[in-house]
């Protein structure tokens, strides 16, 4: 099972705020042996997200969904979901009471009295209306769950919310997946003044020969201690991946090419 993230929001396309999730999702995946295939950004457009939902659900990857699942007017991807799914939204029983237990709370803190009724209040329970059949996800931070349907799995964008909840998803649902996993390595060589052109044909030898693993090659051309180098190097679980980088070198001194220094990740 592949693992994918979509990242939903105008202000992250437009440069307002920058995001977070992708580097705290590679790192919580990591911790677990796991590794994000891909990641899609989705402006707050509910035409295109429901488009991208709907591949989502179609495609079989466990996929998780950042922001978005608010009850203001620029908030779309719990409508999305549901168009996507062909399902309309209901209020679920046990969102629901945990964003009337959150209001009680709320109103507490005020010194108010709590008035289900009041126009704000039930734009909250907004909040807990999902595609029908949804499951909750639960929010310790404030208890306004998310809702998971298949393998999709839809969560705040703020990541104080967010990142504790892909967590207990991954730990609670999922954690076969991170016990069955070979932690992936990586390990990869400088190589200085050879063209990548060069690195090409060893790089598909390489590849062909050890299924799974996966050869790159990363130049660069003003580096300040390497200046003009390609960091060449493969990546893949352990018992292939360092074969593979063996095969790599041998084929490295086969040509000739000059290395530096080795990278272990």
């Amino acid at each position: 099972m592949d693992i994918g993230l979509i990242i939903v929001g105008d202000e992250i396309l437009s440069g307002k705020r920058q995001d977070k999730h992708l580097a705290r999702c590679i790192d919580i995946l990591g911790a677990r042996g796991l590794a994000l295939a891909w990641a899609r950004i989705v402006g707050d457009d509910r035409a295109r997200l429901t488009a991208a939902l709907r591949e989502a659900f179609a495609g079989g990857d466990l996929v998780f969904c950042c922001g978005g699942i608010g009850a203001t007017p620029d908030d779309h991807t719990r409508q999305a979901a549901a168009a996507a799914l062909g399902v309309p939204l209901a209020l679920h029983p046990q969102a629901r009471e945990l964003i009337v237990q959150r209001m009680r709370e709320m109103a507490a803190e005020q010194g108010q009295p709590f008035d289900p009724e009041r126009p704000d209040n039930r734009r909250r329970l907004e909040m807990g209306e999902f595609p029908q059949g949804a499951r909750i996800v639960p929010n310790a931070f404030n208890r306004i769950p998310g809702f998971s349907v298949g393998h999709v799995h839809f969560v705040p964008g703020f990541p104080v919310m967010a990142w504790p909840m892909i967590e207990w998803v991954l730990d609670n649902w999922y954690a076969e997946l991170a016990a069955g996993a070979a932690r992936p390595v990586e390990r990869s060589v400088i190589v200085l003044g050879t063209m990548e052109s060069a690195l090409a044909p060893l790089m598909e030898e390489v590849q062909a020969r050890f299924p799974g693993v996966r050869v790159f090659s990363l130049p660069s051309v003003d580096h300040p201690q390497w200046g003009r180098h390609i960091e060449l190097g493969v990546k893949g679980a352990p018992e292939a991946a360092i074969p593979a980088y063996e095969a790599l070198r041998a084929g490295l001194a086969a040509l000739g090419a000059a290395t530096g220094p080795e990278l272990v990740r």
